[in-house]
């Protein structure tokens, strides 16, 4: 959300005139200062008054305030869009898993990294509650053949 406004719209709207109306006279040197000081704004904020004033009225190339709202709302419905497609997403997996009459008992997960590699790990089926890690025949094979020495 954003922040309340310092200024009210119409001092806004009286400023800007001002300085416009300073510039049909043909005044350059000071002219949004000395308006600034008159009516207490911050000379820098009159400045960019000013200057989007001067790109609604197409005096000055930029993005008007309309656009610049109605980019704000596509970017916010862009968001919102995602993220209801990741939702969407994650149900259907779901339940496609649900309905899957055989799973395998192990998949892999892959995970990538930030410089470009990716990391692996064999995680359990979702159906195995619990991990398969821990001794394994050949683990204790291992482990026997260490103890006695033995290298076959």
């Amino acid at each position: 959300m954003a922040p309340p406004k310092k200024y009210s719209s119409e001092l806004r709207e009286r400023a800007v005139h001002m300085v416009f109306e300073l510039l049909d006279q043909g005044e350059r040197t000071g002219m949004v200062a000395r308006v600034a000081d008159q009516l207490g704004v911050h000379r820098e904020a009159l400045r960019t008054w000013v200057r989007q004033a001067e790109v609604d009225g197409g005096k000055r190339p930029g993005t008007s305030t309309s656009d610049a709202q109605r980019i704000a709302e596509l970017e916010r419905e862009n968001r919102e869009l995602r993220r209801a497609n990741e939702i969407l997403k994650a149900a259907s997996a779901y339940f496609a898993r649900e309905l899957d009459p055989k799973p395998p008992r192990w998949s892999s997960s892959s995970t990538p990294i930030a410089d470009g590699s990716v990391w692996s790990r064999s995680v359990p089926c979702w159906r195995c509650r619990r991990p398969r890690f821990g001794r394994s025949k050949s683990g204790s094979r291992f482990r026997r053949l260490v103890r006695s020495g033995t290298n076959g």
